[in-house]
């Protein structure tokens, strides 16, 4: 295991919640990339958040043992709280959220509260890293593969030149670590998500509940994203930024309104 460090301290978040084995397995990468390892995530999973902050709630902070505390809100939350509170006047060198339980590919990224926490390290200034590890149904989540890949891709991408402008979205196919290719670096394309459905049901009681789910689209994404990297079986690495402008639109809507 590499122990030349990369960083003084890294902060480490997520949004399946602090008890979530993909933060137990972020906590193992992140002692071979710095010496000094704090974690702040949320109480409970927080899926599907993105970046939300919690502006008409009060934060409630617990400290789970030494430099480890959870928070009952957002991931984004979170972030703020580590950085801004937890760690005043000593800040992280390296944001690094997740190892999400499932990738985050394409659109899903929008909704994603483990890209969302790296979306707010970016607006704080601090280099960070979103991590999710695509899985089957068929047998359990493949940790491992994230576990060993992980810290020598974390490693090469901090010699390159992104963090000031963007924040990385980082997705480990379901392969086994010695099966895994890449890393390759990717655009976002459109993912695998083909909308969203509500499931009416009623409770004993005799009360209306709801459920909302995504659907998954079966299409192929197009070469070079990182969903058609993932699937086959690539680690793919997308710079992201908040900065969603569709030019095209843009254009079109400019040549349409000079026409009127």
């Amino acid at each position: 295991m590499e122990t030349d460090f990369i960083a003084r301290r890294i902060l480490l978040t997520n949004d399946d919640g602090i008890d979530a084995p993909g933060l137990a397995t972020l906590v193992e990468i992140a002692a071979t990339l710095a010496p000094e390892i704090w974690v702040v995530a949320p109480e409970r999973d927080q899926s599907g958040t993105s970046h939300a902050l919690s502006l008409h709630d009060p934060l409630r902070v617990s400290q789970r043992g030494e430099r480890r505390y959870g928070v009952s809100g957002t991931p984004a939350d979170c972030v703020v709280m580590g950085a801004s509170h937890l760690m005043a006047g000593q800040p992280p060198d390296l944001l690094l959220s997740g190892v999400n339980r499932g990738a985050n590919l394409g659109m899903e990224t929008v909704f994603s509260g483990t890209v969302g926490a790296a979306m707010m390290g970016l607006l704080m200034g601090i280099p960070s890293i979103a991590l999710s590890q695509l899985f089957g149904r068929d047998h359990p989540v493949r940790w491992e593969t994230a576990r060993a890949l992980a810290p020598t891709i974390i490693r090469d991408l901090m010699r390159l030149d992104w963090a000031r402008d963007a924040c990385l979205n980082v997705n480990f196919p379901d392969r086994p670590p010695e099966q895994a290719g890449g890393p390759v670096l990717t655009s976002q394309g459109a993912g695998l998500l083909g909308g969203a459905s509500i499931a009416a049901r009623i409770d004993p009681r005799n009360g209306a509940y709801h459920w909302l789910s995504l659907k998954r689209s079966s299409t192929t994404d197009d070469a070079g994203t990182e969903t058609e990297a993932v699937l086959s079986g690539k680690v793919s690495v997308t710079p992201l930024r908040f900065e969603r402008t569709d030019q095209d639109v843009l254009e079109r809507m400019r040549a349409t309104q000079a026409r009127l």
